[in-house]
């Protein structure tokens, strides 16, 4: 076995804290006024992003200095408890709805999210997988068959939670790591277009994502129905210009832009600290981003080096998708900012996951 190294990536890290400290002071911004409306304590988003940062850390360090070879060994237990849950969440009376969807397990406003765990331990099964079957997996039936099998019923389950965003992450990072394995781009491009008839389908089955459609394509034929979140967006990006409003002064929070402190939170750290600020908050994505795949290509091992693939695919995809929606370039999906957008069991499982990518990293070659 490879003897650690002395420090973990200490860029990755620092980029990592640097997020998770400008998401504590953006979501007690963007959520004040709402939290006192609502709860009657300006300081309600404030103190829960406290809690699961602090959690959140507690878990990195744990897994940073964790040898990520133990998830390798339970890999398959993962799985299976994150299946059960997942399958539990859809049951009523268990499954607690929030927002429209049957996606959280919980008592009162605390609750954890199936999906979000599910992200991760498939994540680490199809890293294992793959590391002990990269001699066959360039054949379509025994090779790239089960696993795609695998991804897509865990993405069946959550799309009857429904949960298109969490769902689309899943599959993202999933068909990185199967790419990243060997698999064939020829086989890939093929289930790529099944891929994109079964998501006209599922426009179509769904009213509601259609009209998220056409809203995407033009918010103002329905200004105050589907497009309403996305010119809101829009409207909080624009004043902010290059210093933005400043720290707080945003316009957009009183009660104007919906839930601003979590899918668009990005919206208000445009509005107050301008492009800047959003660019300061880019530029952090794009060094954990950058640290994490330098982590995958130098990792010890191709399990290590698939399952950093996988970490930041998921953190990339989520990145994309979230920033993309914000500014108008995507339909809405309810998809977070990693590490800023308030959050409990996502924060925590992103600074978990990150935690593992740290201790790969003290193995680089």
């Amino acid at each position: 076995m490879v003897k650690a190294r002395s420090n973990p990536d200490l860029l990755l890290l620092g980029s990592t804290l640097a997020l998770l400290a400008i998401g504590v002071v953006m979501v007690y911004s963007a959520s004040a006024v709402l939290a006192f409306r609502e709860h009657g304590d300006a300081l309600f988003y404030l103190k829960r992003q406290g809690l699961f940062a602090a959690l959140g850390i507690i878990a990195m360090v744990f897994t940073m200095n964790a040898d990520y070879w133990i998830w390798k060994k339970y890999a398959k237990i993962i799985l299976i408890v994150c299946s059960v849950l997942l399958v539990a969440v859809l049951i009523p009376g268990i499954g607690v709805v929030r927002g429209g969807a049957r996606s959280w397990l919980g008592i009162g406003s605390f609750g954890i999210q199936p999906s979000e765990f599910m992200k991760m331990g498939m994540i680490i099964f199809l890293s294992k997988w793959l590391s002990e079957r990269q001699n066959t997996i360039t054949l379509f039936t025994k090779g790239l068959l089960p696993p795609l099998a695998l991804v897509g019923a865990a993405f069946g389950f959550i799309m009857l939670q429904p949960d298109l965003g969490t769902g689309a992450v899943l599959v993202g990072a999933s068909l990185l790591i199967i790419y990243t394995a060997g698999a064939r781009l020829l086989h890939l491009s093929y289930l790529g277009l099944v891929g994109i008839a079964g998501f006209i389908g599922l426009i179509i089955a769904a009213p509601y994502r259609l009209k998220r459609i056409t809203a995407f394509l033009d918010p103002w034929q329905d200004p105050l129905g589907a497009g309403y979140q996305a010119i809101q967006s829009l409207y909080a990006i624009g004043p902010g210009g290059l210093v933005g409003l400043g720290l707080g002064m945003s316009r957009q929070k009183y009660s104007y832009l919906p839930e601003p402190q979590t899918d668009f939170i990005f919206s208000i750290v445009a509005e107050e600290l301008g492009f800047i600020g959003g660019s300061l908050v880019l530029l952090l994505f794009t060094l954990v981003l950058w640290r994490g795949m330098r982590t995958a290509i130098t990792a010890p091992d191709t399990f290590g080096s698939l399952l950093a693939t996988g970490i930041v695919g998921m953190i990339a995809v989520q990145v994309i998708i979230n920033i993309g929606v914000v500014i108008g370039m995507f339909p809405v999906t309810g998809i977070t900012l990693p590490l800023i957008s308030a959050g409990g069991s996502s924060l925590t499982l992103m600074l978990t996951s990150i935690g593992v990518l740290l201790n790969i990293s003290r193995y680089s070659r």
